[in-house]
């Protein structure tokens, strides 16, 4: 502002100038303008590590379930014959290639085709829960995917073990026959066909009791579109 001074000939002379009460003031509005503007900024990088780290979090959940979902899909129906096929079977049940218990095993058309390798598309994969590998900080196990390419082995061939997913509390199958959900399904005991849907829930293992992951387990559900057959002897007439 400005304000009258009076010199020595006695004229008026006006000069500029703030007092101090007005540059306190301006001060004043500077810092909360600037405290507004650093809470802001701050909250917009917390924002940013928050959605990064959900995101790298949810990355090799949705691999493993995109590895799911595709085996699920292309499972391969069993024959009489057996020859480049076998059975599909969910439960606690003993791997035929690993020789040791898992929670699925199923043939499928997922393998991929190399020119400088003899096998075929058909593969057999398992999925099960092994102790972590992470050290004494981890959590949970580790879900695991197995691989058998050369089904035509005179020996039985050693899987290729695939990690997929940690920090897994619990994994389960259940498989819909049409009338209802099944926690086990064998086809060499009673099941001629593959179901016609399998509900895949993974229950991850949170940091505490009040981590929301524990309470909200990832849920996948593939339809199978399959070929029905029947063990009963059809009846061809005299």
């Amino acid at each position: 502002m400005t304000r009258p001074t009076q010199s020595r000939d006695g004229r008026h002379v006006r000069r500029g100038g703030f007092t101090l009460v007005e540059v306190m003031l301006a001060m004043a509005v500077c810092a909360v303008v600037l405290a507004a503007i650093n809470g802001v900024f701050f909250g917009a990088l917390r924002l940013r590590e928050t959605t990064n780290r959900a995101v790298d979090e949810s990355q090799p959940a949705q691999l493993a379930l995109s590895a799911l979902r595709s085996d699920l899909q292309s499972a391969v129906s069993p024959t009489t014959n057996g020859v480049m096929t076998g059975d599909f079977r969910v439960g606690d049940i003993t791997s035929l290639g690993l020789n040791q218990n898992v929670s699925i095993e199923m043939y499928t058309t997922t393998g991929a085709l190399h020119e400088n390798e003899p096998w075929g598309e058909i593969q057999r994969v398992t999925y099960e829960l092994r102790p972590s590998t992470g050290g004494a900080t981890a959590r949970g196990q580790d879900l695991v995917r197995s691989v058998t390419r050369n089904l035509l082995a005179t020996i039985t061939p050693v899987p290729e073990d695939q990690w997929i997913l940690g920090s897994v509390q619990n994994l389960a199958f259940d498989c819909y026959d049409g009338t209802q959900w099944r926690n086990t399904w064998d086809t060499t005991a009673g099941d001629t066909n593959l179901p016609i849907a399998v509900r895949v829930t993974i229950q991850l293992a949170g940091e505490g009791p009040n981590d929301p992951r524990t309470r909200e387990p990832i849920v996948l559900l593939v339809p199978i579109d399959s070929e029905t057959r029947t063990n009963q002897i059809p009846n061809t007439g005299s």
